[in-house]
């Protein structure tokens, strides 16, 4: 499994994309403006988009990419998420308001896009690779997720704040060999952290000494301009263990 890093930004500007990660050739998980990364035959390629929760930044170039392989592809791209983010998705985005919906585009019997719903804990199985959702804490029903292959997993928190069912799947799972986590807001914007339920350093590092020091843990999410004084206050929070800034571009093999 290949999982090339094609956005990890709180934010945009100066070449920053938000979240989207591209597994091998054929999944996205999340489809912020990292997508736009690709070139057509890059996207024509997707067959199956991983969604972790329904804000913009994380679903942005979901509608645009559709539109631009529609008359490339003969099969549907499969959009799985839990049932909560597929309601919001199908009722605010695909509602030919905001834009086409694609689901029945160019015909109900043929559509571009399908629909398939997924729960957490619930494993998928695409070839020799398997992902799985698991809880998170944001202020909309979201999940993370849980990539494996047979050389071993990658864990992924998605949009999140503290909570204990990230840090025991983490924990208990043997063959874990990166942990991607989000850490928005530097300390000196906890409150707003803590509000729209965020990582901060100071929560992070509290969560982080429950998992082994010698996984590698890789900080997504940051907030445009504040990524140094993050890094350097979780540094100061963590001494001994080897905690790196995720960059667009970075490939990670499992």
């Amino acid at each position: 499994m290949r999982v090339r890093v094609l956005g990890c930004n709180g934010g945009i500007g100066d070449n920053r994309h938000t979240t989207s990660f591209l597994i091998d050739e054929d999944i996205l998980l999340d489809a912020g403006s990292g997508v736009t990364r690709l070139d057509l035959d890059a996207l024509v390629k997707i067959d199956h988009v991983f969604v972790t929760h329904a804000h913009l930044d994380h679903i942005l170039a979901l509608p645009p990419m559709l539109d631009s392989v529609l008359q490339r592809r003969t099969t549907p791209v499969t959009l799985h998420a839990i049932p909560e983010v597929l309601e919001v998705l199908k009722q605010h985005l695909f509602n030919w308001h905001i834009w086409p919906d694609f689901s029945c585009i160019p015909s109900k019997e043929a559509p571009l896009l399908a629909y398939q719903p997924i729960a957490i804990g619930q494993t998928m199985r695409l070839g020799n690779r398997e992902i799985t959702p698991i809880p998170a804490n944001h202020v909309v029903p979201a999940v993370g997720y849980h990539l494996r292959s047979h050389r071993g997993s990658l864990i992924f928190s998605g949009d999140t704040c503290s909570h204990a069912a990230l840090w025991d799947i983490a924990t208990t799972t043997p063959d874990l060999k990166h942990l991607i986590v989000e850490c928005s807001f530097p300390n000196d914007m906890r409150e707003i952290a803590d509000l729209s339920r965020h990582y901060c350093p100071a929560t992070l590092s509290a969560d982080l000494v429950r998992l082994r020091s010698d996984i590698p843990v890789w900080l997504t999410h940051m907030k445009p301009g504040r990524e140094v004084d993050i890094i350097v206050e979780v540094d100061d929070l963590v001494k001994g263990r080897v905690v790196q800034p995720l960059r667009e571009g970075h490939i990670l093999e499992l």
